[in-house]
Order: C-alpha cells, then structure tokens, then sequence
C-alpha cells in the first residue's frame, strides 16, 4: 500500500490552482511508493475558518492510518488550529508546515484563523514536524518562521534562501524530509 501524503492548500481565491504545482512537484520528487491526495478546500465566507477545519477532517477521516499531513500558507495554520483543537482521528507520521502565517490582531475576521495560546500543547504527543520558510516570501514574513520556532521548539525549521511564498514550485527538500521518517 503506497503512503498517504494530504497536502492542504493556501488561501486566496487562486489558492487551490496555485498551489497544484507544489503539489505535482511534491507527487513526483516522492515517487511512486507515495500517493499525494490535494482536496479544494471550501471558502464559505458565512463561517469563521471558511468551513477549513471541517474539511480538514473529513479528508483526515477518508485517508488509512500513518498519514503525513502538509500544508502550506492560509491550509499550515489552519492544519496547526485543527490539530490543536480537535482529538487527532488518525496516526499521523509527521506534519510539514510551509510558509506558515501567525494570525494575531483583533479584527473580525482574523478571529476565525487565530491559533488558541496554548495550542502548542494541545497537538499529539511526539508528532514529527517540520517547518519550511523562504527568506524572500513577499506573502507570510519570513519572521513568522521564528515565532514558530520558539513555539515549537520540537520542530524541525528549515530556512530557506529564495523561492518567494510558492518556493519556486519546487518541493524536494519536503519530499526527502518526509522520506527521512
């Protein structure tokens, strides 16, 4: 049985077909021993997470157990707030965050993304993670990969040099992570 790989989307409203090259790139720096599963998530404006965490859940639930998890941009801390807020259905083998943002402010909307302040010590116990951030992102600052990683000491950072907030679509430092598991 090929590895199960749940790859979470960024946000925006290209969100989804922007990050399918990430996607494809991943798929194939992985190879065939992996299958890459990519929902479009919902973006029901009525809700405060856009319906994510929901979603989330039911692509967790349809997938068989020693899943890894990745997720970039607006779908890393949506992945983070649906780990650090719901009971983990399944046995995950790792999560790999890419250009992570951390909501903060007090407006409306912001409400619905924000991460709780205890969150670090709400996710499953002894899960492997790895954080991946481009130095040149013009989309999450890249200061953001910090805050992670005083939070998230456990975490795996890896900075890297440039590649913008799509890393150039090109994800093999991911793909060989996750097969360091």
């Amino acid at each position: 049985m090929k590895q199960q790989v749940l790859f979470i989307q960024g946000g925006g409203d290209e969100g989804y077909e922007e990050d399918a090259l990430l996607v494809v790139s991943l798929q194939t720096a992985l190879g065939a021993t992996y299958q890459v599963h990519y929902p479009r998530m919902p973006s029901n404006k009525a809700l405060p997470d856009f319906g994510w965490l929901q979603q989330i859940h039911q692509e967790i639930m349809l997938l068989p157990n020693q899943i890894i998890l990745v997720a970039h941009s607006l779908g890393a801390s949506m992945l983070l707030k649906y780990l650090s807020e719901k009971q983990a259905p399944k046995n995950i083998a790792g999560i790999f965050l890419l250009a992570t943002p951390f909501w903060s402010g007090d407006e409306n909307w912001v409400q619905g993304l924000k991460l709780p302040d205890d969150f670090p010590g709400k996710l499953p116990d002894k899960i492997t993670a790895f954080l991946y951030h481009c130095r040149d992102d013009d989309v999450v600052p890249f200061e953001q990969l910090a805050r992670y990683q005083q939070l998230l000491p456990q975490a795996a950072a890896r900075s890297i040099e440039s590649g913008g907030h799509q890393f150039n679509h090109d994800l093999s430092r991911v793909a060989a992570d996750i097969k360091s598991l």
